[in-house]
């Protein structure tokens, strides 16, 4: 019997989707997963050694090489053959920061964010987040620097508070909301990746929202709210929008493994 694939671990999802040669409609794609893009991102970009690359992914040193030179071909192909390069699947879960080897710059973790402090939520509350920028709700939820945080009881907003991403994709800012405490979110455009992202965490989402923050969490309490639940970001290509459905296996769509074990 052939041992499970373990899930490597990667700091976040990719902000793009997709690159389509330029003046090329259509034609072959090839599919990048997100596991050897995290390879080449780390040795390629960030100059890690393959040992150090390891130790971040939590897989060995071999595997690593092996990832990176399916990956380096992949792209070669992309680059020379003009084929459209997708950025999606593979076997990988996202880093929640606790590692000894985490990464630090991209990864979030809610006791590190700028020296704030998150309260406590209380049994009754209803804790809504919205991506936040110059009071306004942000547009992008995977790019968004700031989450306003929200406090609701009876009806009431009884506390505010804003606390800072510190860079993230858009799976970790699932992970990250929902350490938070966070029921509700309230934002602009999102990919289907994050959406279904939130929606395994069961936190509410009311996309395609504009307009100012505080002026859209009242109209939420109120009951009318204008939102779009059919909301997707444009921002992506094909590679954004995964398919299948979330049921803890790897490679289903871009959002890879869930929780720490490893792929069955």
């Amino acid at each position: 019997m052939a041992r499970p694939r373990r899930c490597r671990r990667v700091c976040a999802e990719p902000d793009y989707g997709s690159f389509r040669p330029d003046g090329i409609p259509g034609g072959a794609s090839i599919t990048l997963t997100v596991d050897e893009y995290e390879v080449i991102r780390l040795i390629d970009l960030e100059k890690l050694t393959h040992e150090q690359c390891a130790k971040r992914m939590d897989i060995s040193r071999t595997t690593v090489t092996e990832i990176y030179e399916s990956a380096r071909e992949k792209i070669a192909d992309s680059i020379v053959n003009g084929k459209v390069l997708l950025i999606a699947g593979g076997d990988y879960r996202l880093c929640d920061g606790s590692a000894v080897h985490f990464c630090q710059k991209r990864c979030v973790r809610p006791s590190g964010l700028d020296a704030q402090e998150i309260s406590v939520k209380g049994a009754n509350v209803m804790r809504i987040a919205v991506t936040f920028e110059n009071e306004n709700v942000y547009q992008h939820f995977g790019h968004t620097e700031q989450f306003k945080i929200y406090d609701v009881e009876n009806g009431q907003i009884t506390k505010e508070q804003t606390v800072d991403t510190n860079g993230s994709g858009h799976g970790a800012l699932a992970v990250f909301l929902t350490e938070l405490g966070v029921d509700t979110l309230i934002c602009g455009g999102i990919g289907m990746g994050a959406k279904n992202a939130l929606a395994e965490a069961g936190i509410q989402l009311y996309g395609g929202v504009t307009g100012g923050a505080d002026e859209a969490v009242k109209a939420l309490i109120e009951g009318n709210l204008a939102y779009n639940p059919d909301i997707q970001c444009s921002h992506h290509g094909e590679g954004h929008h995964g398919e299948g459905h979330h049921g803890g296996h790897c490679g289903e769509d871009k959002h890879g493994c869930h929780g720490n074990g490893g792929c069955h």
